[in-house]
C-alpha cells in the first residue's frame, strides 16, 4: 500500500482585541492513502474480528470517510454528531471505545468514560478550533471577564473544558445560551465566533466572544453561494452556523449535523445545497436516495483547499490506522483523572438540560436545577 503524505494546512484568525484571540497560523495533516478494493474487504473484515476480540465498539463523526461511517454501523456502533457521540460512548457496555474524528472528541469519550480504553486511529487528528484556543490564553480572557458565565463549544481541549461553566454542541448551544439569558446570565463564548455571533443573533444574550473559527466553514463564501443558487433556483440551503453570517443569511435551515439531516429528510424539495462538511454528504445521500445534494461553495486559501470543504484532519482517520490501533493499542487516549474530573462537570450540565428537554422540561428549571459556577 501506498504511504501517506503530509500537507500543510495555512490558516489565520482575522485581528480582535488583545486577550481574546490566538494567533495559530500553521499546522499539518497527515491523510492517508486509499486502500485498493482488496486491501479495503480484508482491513475491514480484520477490523470487525478486532471489534469483537477487544470488545470493543466504533463511535463514528459524520465527517469521515464513508468506510469508517459504514464499518461503525455495520458493527453496532454510532454515527452521529458530537453530542450523540459523548452520550452513546458513556452509555455503551464496551469496554473499549474506538472515537473516528478529531482529538477533542476522544477526549470527550474519555472523561465521560474513564474506566474505559479509549482508542482513535490517529493522534494527531486535530481541530482548527482546539488548536486555536489554548488554555492559557483562553483563561486570561475567562479573568478579564469574572461575571460572565464561561459556555464552551465542544471543539476544545480537555483543559479548557475544565475551566468553563457549560459545554455545549451545534445542536443544544441555543437552548442552553436562550436558557442563560433569560436568568439574566451574561455570557463569554468560545471558541467559534461564527457560532457565537449567530447565538447572539438569535437569542440577544449578552456576549462576549473568542475569536476561533473552523478551517472549513470559515471558507464558505456568500458570492460563490448565491451563484450557486442561481444555477439551481429549486435547491434549499442548509448550512452549519459555524459558517460567516452572510453565509447563513442565504440558508433555509441554519443547525446542527443532526439537524441538517433532519432537515434534508422533512423539507419539501429534491435538491439541496450543503455548507458544512463535504463528509455529511455520504449519510445525506445514504438516507435520501431519490435527491441531489451539491457541495456548497468555498473559494480562497483555507484549510482544506479551494472548494473541497473536508477538514484535513478528520481525512486522517483511515482503515489501516484504525485497525493498527485495535491491533497495537496505538492511539490511546489519556486524561489526567483529576482535570478530567474538572472537565466533566460542564458536560455532565449539557448532557443533563438536553436529556431535561427531551422528556418535556422546561429549560429554565433545569438551569436552576443544574446550576452553573
Amino acid at each position: 500500500m501506498a504511504s501517506s503524505f503530509v500537507i500543510d494546512v495555512d490558516y489565520e484568525q482575522p485581528a480582535a482585541e488583545a486577550g481574546s484571540a490566538c494567533d495559530t497560523r500553521h499546522a499539518w495533516a497527515r491523510v492517508p492513502p486509499e486502500p485498493s478494493p482488496d486491501e479495503r474487504i480484508a482491513l475491514k473484515e480484520r477490523i470487525r474480528r478486532l471489534l469483537r476480540e477487544r470488545n470493543a465498539v466504533m463511535v463514528s463523526h459524520f465527517y469521515v470517510h464513508p468506510d469508517l461511517q459504514d464499518l461503525a454501523e455495520e458493527t453496532g456502533g454510532i454515527v452521529s454528531d458530537s453530542l450523540e457521540m459523548a452520550r452513546f460512548g458513556r452509555d455503551h457496555a464496551a469496554q473499549t471505545l474506538v472515537v473516528s474524528g478529531v482529538r477533542f472528541m476522544g477526549e470527550t469519550a474519555k472523561i465521560l468514560s474513564p474506566e474505559k480504553r479509549v482508542l482513535m486511529p490517529d493522534l494527531d487528528a486535530n481541530c482548527s478550533l482546539d488548536l486555536g484556543c489554548p488554555v492559557d490564553e483562553f483563561s486570561v480572557f475567562c479573568d478579564q471577564h469574572p461575571d460572565r458565565t464561561v459556555v464552551v463549544y465542544a471543539n476544545t481541549s480537555a483543559a479548557v473544558k475544565a475551566r468553563a461553566d457549560w459545554l455545549v454542541t451545534s445542536s443544544c448551544a441555543l437552548d442552553v445560551v436562550s436558557a442563560l439569558h433569560a436568568q439574566g446570565r451574561k455570557i463569554l463564548w468560545g471558541p467559534d465566533r461564527h457560532l457565537g455571533d449567530y447565538i447572539q443573533r438569535q437569542t440577544g444574550a449578552d456576549m462576549v466572544s473568542w475569536n476561533g473559527a473552523c478551517v472549513v466553514h470559515d471558507e464558505f463564501k456568500a458570492l460563490e453561494l448565491e451563484l450557486l443558487k442561481k444555477a439551481h433556483p429549486a435547491a434549499k440551503v442548509l448550512v452549519h452556523p459555524e459558517s460567516p453570517a452572510d453565509v447563513i443569511a442565504l440558508a433555509d435551515a441554519v443547525g446542527s449535523t443532526s439537524a441538517i439531516l433532519n432537515a434534508a429528510q422533512r423539507m419539501d424539495a429534491n435538491e439541496f445545497i450543503v455548507a458544512t462538511d463535504s463528509g455529511m454528504l455520504h449519510k445525506l445521500r445514504t438516507l435520501n436516495p431519490g435527491k441531489t445534494f451539491i457541495e456548497a461553495p468555498t473559494a480562497g486559501n483555507g484549510g482544506t483547499c479551494k472548494s473541497c470543504a473536508h477538514c484535513p484532519w478528520m481525512a486522517m482517520n483511515g482503515l489501516v490506522e484504525l485497525a493498527n490501533a485495535l491491533e497495537t493499542g496505538a492511539g490511546e487516549i489519556h486524561v489526567d483523572p483529576a482535570l478530567g474530573l474538572r472537565a466533566r462537570v460542564p458536560i455532565d450540565r449539557m448532557l443533563a438540560f438536553t436529556a431535561g428537554l427531551k422528556n418535556g422540561q422546561a429549560a429554565g428549571s433545569l438551569i436552576a436545577g443544574i446550576g452553573a459556577a
